[in-house]
This record gives structure tokens, sequence and C-alpha cells, in this order.
């Protein structure tokens, strides 16, 4: 099926949750409506079209490299040429210097037009805000002015076979070289997009440890190792295999091994030992786009379900004999509804985050930012799997597509830090930012706008106690609750955002209605669910340690 951007949608949250206006004075409501509108079509034009030949055949590898699909190359050289990627990049190495908010609705619209395709742009601006923030001035001069115009692109190499999501168990080595340079030597897994045909070179960012570091993750450095290096000739590393997944199959996963002949040349990034701060500047940026992933995904999803279930006939409504379109069914519509609310929240949580970002307010970004990744991803799996049931049989059959939409989710809660460990983020560190006055000051004006509504006025009220309760538990306790407690928070936050946007609207149009429908659903359906989530934001880890370990196989 085709894709075709929401873009009243999200003029409507840019201009009245972001207030995009406000962030700079170059964004102009005439600039900002011709950006949104630009990258619709172009997401929808070159992309769009090689969905689903990225699905069938997808990435391949060979000793020589991997290869992407027919098409992926023309369209990648496109969307370098529109400078797409620019828009939000520092304007000293040859971005657009606009907001993150602007950047934001193109990931989104390159995400639900070709969401393994999109992952391609969506690591290279992290990398670019790590080396910004963490890379020498003579780094930043030479590798960031391709890595923002996309000619060349980025990635982030964190795990190895031995260390999953525990970083500090890395082995890669970093041996001094004797001219300022490091050679590097290990194996990464996992690494996406850590080979392909798109651009001229590529930039690893790796994460090692220096001789005689500590153990842990304090022993940790970053480093930049291209794939070329600047006298053109190539690195010591190269992609030994792709995995074979689920979905997003036009996003090659790959195996890096560095330093077969000696080691890869690669130069420190900020201070021995500061690699973990430095790839957080990463990994925060990743992580806010994987929570749009999940809108992107969820969005493409509801749009193929809409169009599914207004040309399919199948029954009659009662009182009549007629065969009616199945979107006049209630549980049609139901389901219908719901796809469209939880994907609309999503998307003001992702904006509002980002529009927080672009203001400077960083404390309430870094609390936003587990629930975007969490909670956006969470709605993209569940919207997807909807998908999937309003086309009945036929979802199960992948010529509708439908079942590419549930595959692709599915990864998005697992990468970029699985969602449990946004949880334990939030409850570790995040609701305590502060001694507690972020989260504080969140809810506070939350009570100040949507008094009048009691779900969430009742919700508000459970997470405060909540989070009282988990500041002062014990490591295991609020592990526990941790993950019920998170989605508490979203949707908390996502059924404020939801209510702010019904005092802009006006008119009685198709959109309008729509938004106001989906509103009410999701205050008066989705927020009332969250309270049910009390008991197990509250309960303890005693059951959960009342059994061994071995009486999980009875």
């Amino acid at each position: 099926m085709t894709y075709t951007p929401p873009v009243a949608e999200q003029l409507f949250l840019l201009r009245h949750i972001v207030r995009v206006g406000e962030l700079s004075p170059d964004a102009s409501d005439d600039l900002v409506q011709a950006i949104v509108e630009g990258a619709g079509a172009f997401a929808a034009g070159e992309f769009a079209p090689l969905n689903r030949i990225g699905d069938e055949v997808g990435a391949k590898w060979s000793p020589d490299g991997v290869t992407m699909p027919p098409g992926f190359r023309e369209a990648y050289r496109a969307y370098v040429e529109g400078g797409w990627g620019t828009i939000a990049g520092p304007f000293e190495y040859g971005g657009q210097g606009l907001p993150l908010s602007l950047a934001t609705v193109v990931m989104e619209d390159l995400g639900s037009a070709n969401m393994g395709f999109s992952l391609i742009m969506m690591l290279t601006p992290g990398a670019v805000e790590a080396l910004k923030h963490h890379g020498s001035d003579v780094l930043k001069t030479e590798w960031l002015p391709k890595l923002v115009s996309g000619e060349w692109s980025g990635t982030m190499n964190l795990t190895e076979p031995q260390a999953g999501s525990d970083v500090g168990a890395l082995k890669t080595k970093a041996e001094p070289a004797g001219d300022g340079r490091w050679r590097i030597t290990g194996t990464k897994i996992f690494i996406t997009f850590g080979d392909h045909d798109l651009t001229g070179n590529i930039v690893h960012l790796v994460l090692a440890r220096t001789p005689d570091a500590p153990p842990g993750t304090k022993g940790i450095s970053l480093f930049l190792v291209p794939k070329v290096l600047p006298d053109g000739t190539r690195n010591d590393l190269r992609c030994v295999s792709i995995e074979h997944k689920l979905g997003i199959h036009a996003s090659p996963t790959c195996v890096m091994s560095y330093g077969d002949e000696g080691g890869a040349i690669g130069w420190l990034i900020g201070e021995e030992g500061g690699g973990m701060r430095a790839m957080f500047t990463m990994m925060n940026n990743a992580r806010l786009n994987v929570g749009l992933q999940g809108v992107s995904i969820a969005e493409r999803a509801t749009q193929a379900a809409v169009a599914y279930a207004l040309e399919r006939r199948q029954g009659a409504r009662p009182g009549s004999r007629e065969s009616a379109a199945i979107v006049e069914h209630p549980d049609v519509r139901r389901m219908l509804l719901r796809m469209k609310a939880l994907t609309q929240a999503a998307r003001a949580l992702a904006y509002y985050a980002a529009g927080q970002t672009d203001r400077g307010e960083q404390g309430r970004a870094d609390l936003l930012t587990p629930l975007v990744k969490a909670y956006g991803t969470d709605a993209g799996v569940e919207v997807t799997s909807l998908g999937v049931q309003v086309h009945g049989g036929m979802g199960y059959v992948e010529e509708t597509g439908a079942a590419q939409h549930f595959r692709d989710a599915r990864i998005s809660p697992i990468y970029e830090g699985t969602n449990g460990i946004q949880a334990a983020d939030l409850v570790g560190r995040k609701i305590g930012l502060e001694g507690g006055a972020v989260l504080a000051a969140l809810i506070a004006e939350i009570r100040s706008d949507g008094g009048d509504e009691a779900a969430l006025m009742a919700l508000a009220d459970a997470v405060e106690e909540a989070a009282a309760r988990l500041l002062g538990a014990g490591a295991d306790d609020r592990l526990a609750a941790s993950y019920p407690f998170l989605t508490m928070t979203s949707v908390l936050v996502c059924g404020w955002l939801m209510k702010r946007q019904l005092g802009a609207l006006e008119g009685q149009g198709p959109f309008e209605a729509m938004k106001r429908a989906s509103i009410r659903f999701y205050l008066e359906q989705v927020v009332p669910e969250a309270l049910g989530l009390v008991a197990a934001a509250n309960a303890p880890a005693e059951l959960l340690y009342s059994i061994s370990a071995e009486a999980f196989t009875a």
C-alpha cells in the first residue's frame, strides 16, 4: 500500500504542542510548513516504494561487503542531495541549525515510509551529537561535515557476544599507536548498518578498554574508527556476517571484527574512561528516535488498516440484510479508533520531548526520554498487531503488508536499551532528578491543565504516590514495579498532551472530528486502563522471588 504523510497532524502538533515558532527566529510558519510538506512528499515518493523490496530482498552479505537492495543507493543519494539530514545539524559544520523538532518530523516520515531503510538516517545524527559534544576540534573539523550532510554514515558499537546489555563486560581493546592514534581489536555484534554500499565511508563510534583501565563501565573509552582512513586506505575492520531477522530486513545488522591484521586505527573521543558519558549522548538521541519509530510504524499500519476496512465488505449491520464494509462494525471501529488514539498520543509525546530538548529543558527531556522510547515502541507493537487483526486472515498473509509492519515493529522495544532498561532508568535515576523536583513540576503542570478530567487527575495522584514510594524502596522493589510505573507515567503525560490539543481545535472538518474522537477515546478508555496498573506499580518484589529459578521449569 502507499503511504500518505500525516501533514495536518504533524503541523498541528508543531504549532500547538511544540510551539515551534518560539524555538528559532528562522522557524517561520511558512518554512515549517514547507519542510513538513516536503519531507512527507520525499518519504512517500522515494522511500515508500522500496519498503516491500527491502523486506523481500533485504541486505545481502558477501566477503566483499554488504549490498543493499535495488533502488536504495539512488534513494539515499536523493536524501543527501535534498539536505534532509542537515535540518538540525550544527550550522558551523554544514547543518541548517533548525530545531530538533523539525528533524523529528523528517525521521517520522522516513520511518513510516520504510522503517528498515530509515535506520541509517537515525544513527548518523547520534554520532554527530556525540562528536559535537565530546570530540576535539580537530576531529570535529575532519569528520562532522560529511556526517552532517549524510555523505558518510555513522554507527554505534557497544554490544559484544559476551556482553549484551551489560556494557561494562565488554572486552574490545584499544592500544596506543604512539602517534596520537589507537589500535582497536575486538568483536562487536548487532551493529546496525555496520556495513553497506550507500556511502563512501562509515564512521564507527566504538567502545573499548585502554591498557590498565579499571573494570566495569568506568574503564570504557570511546573511539572514532572509520571504515576508510583519511589517506584513502581501508582500515583494519570488516563485517564478518549479518543477522537473519524477524523484520527490518533492509537494515543490515552486522557482526564487526576489528583488528584482524594488527589493529584498526582509531582516535579517542573525549577523555580516557569517559566513553559511557560520550556514548550516552548518542544513545539518548537514538532512544528518542526509536520511540519515534514506534509512531512511524503505527502510522503506516493504521493507514493500511483503515484502507482495508473501508474496502472489505463482510457481514451486515443489525437490522440490515446487505453486507457492509467492515469499518461499519463496532469492534472494527474500536480497533481503528484505538490505533488512531495510541498513535497520536505517542506522537505527541515524542514531539513534546523534542521540543523540550530544543528549549534546553534538559531535566524534563531526560525524564521524558525513557517514556518516549518505551511507550512509543510498545504502542507501535500494539498498533501493528491490531492492524493484522483488522485485516483478519489476510493480515496473516504477507501480500497485504500488515504482517511486515508487525515484524518490523517488534525489534523496537528491544534495541537501544530494552524497554525494561528504560523502566529501570526511570525509577533508578530519572524520578530522583533534582531530588524529585523534575517529576513534581511535571505533575503540577498536568494538574493545572487537566483538573476537569477525573481519570487523568486520579492517574496523576497514583503516579505521584507510587513515585514517592519507589524513591524510598529497595532496588529489587523499585525494579519489580518499574514497568507498570513507566506505563502509568507515560499514559499520564500522553493524556495531558492529548487534552491540551482540545483547546486548539477549531472547525468541524474531518481532521477536527477525528482528533476529537481520538482524544476522547484516549482520555475515556486508555487513561482509565492505566489506573489498573496501580497494584502492580506498588507491589514489592517478594512474590517474584517466592520461588527458585529452577521452579520456572515446572
